[in-house]
């Protein structure tokens, strides 16, 4: 599947069949008018500006976590520049398509706080697999911040024109983040699910010889196996467990070292080794680290008991 870069605000118009934005760096537009050319059907894009939308009927399904859902509802995408995204739509279901699209080039937030914390909203590093489903509030809520947006860049720019947006900005940024919180609490099957099939992904991999193949497996990996992305995995774990992705890793790791400690003649250096560590040192310091104790203090301590 080709994959189609999209510069410009003005270019996402041109190739969504839609009249130039009344602004080259911000523009809100209705989703029921986007309609994609036929020279640009059935790529992968990557946009160099923030895109924020609302849709609803798109007609086709995305896969969320490890379920699959319908475009029934009022669904979210955060897309950051330089993300590749798709949509497999689904040229039987037909229906009447709703939503919004906010789009935000990067150079809208020049000398602004929200230029650095955007980034601190770990959202725009999810696919659009793990879209945020919306309740008709808080899509009423979300909707009304839209507005105001559209109704200030629509008016006459002033000196107070860029603040009171990125202040509008801020606070949908913010519901968001609020509306994804409770969607890890409410979707508990999905969301168990994916914790079990962490805990058994990861058990079995320690228990075969990867670790001295490939040592200690990455976030990234765990987070493609279980068809999610390491920040999505860290944020749903992370709201459950109270540990990121890496910690449950770590945590992983030593449980298996403490069982080698105790249960075999090993000397630390051949656990570390078990263990894909290279060097024995970095073993000792990370035992250290989140136990307190070195590895032969741990040993010498059970041995006591």
């Amino acid at each position: 599947m080709p994959i189609e870069r999209i510069k410009t605000i003005s270019e996402f118009h041109r190739t969504r069949s839609l009249p130039p934005p009344e602004q080259p760096l911000i523009s809100v537009v209705n989703f029921a008018d986007v309609r994609l050319t036929q020279d640009h059907q059935g790529n992968s894009w990557v946009y160099d500006f923030y895109s924020i939308s609302l849709k609803r009927n798109i007609g086709g399904k995305i896969r969320y976590g490890q379920q699959e859902y319908d475009f029934d509802e009022g669904i979210m995408f955060f897309i950051a520049p330089g993300q590749v995204f798709s949509i497999e739509r689904d040229p039987e279901v037909k229906g009447e398509r709703s939503g919004w699209m906010l789009m935000i080039h990067p150079d809208f937030f020049w000398n602004t706080t929200l230029a650095k914390t955007i980034k601190q909203y770990d959202y725009f590093g999810y696919t659009t697999h793990e879209a945020l489903f919306v309740s008709k509030k808080e899509e009423d809520i979300l909707k009304g911040i839209i507005e105001n947006i559209k109704q200030e860049y629509h008016a006459n720019i002033d000196r107070y024109s860029q603040n009171i947006i990125i202040s509008q900005i801020e606070t949908l940024l913010n519901y968001s983040e609020r509306f994804y919180n409770r969607q890890f609490l409410t979707r508990k099957k999905s969301n168990h699910q994916i914790l079990d099939n962490l805990e058994n992904k990861l058990t079995a991999y320690f228990n075969s010889e990867l670790l001295v193949t490939k040592g200690l497996p990455s976030v990234q990996d765990i987070a493609v196996s279980l068809n999610t992305s390491p920040k999505y995995l860290s944020s749903v774990l992370k709201m459950l467990t109270g540990q990121t992705a890496q910690q449950h890793i770590h945590e992983k790791l030593l449980d298996k070292a403490k069982e080698r400690l105790t249960t075999s003649e090993l000397s630390v250096s051949e656990i570390a080794y078990e263990l894909g560590f290279e060097h024995p040192q970095s073993f000792s310091k990370l035992f250290k680290t989140k136990t307190g104790l070195s590895p032969m203090e741990f040993r010498q301590s059970f041995q006591s008991n």
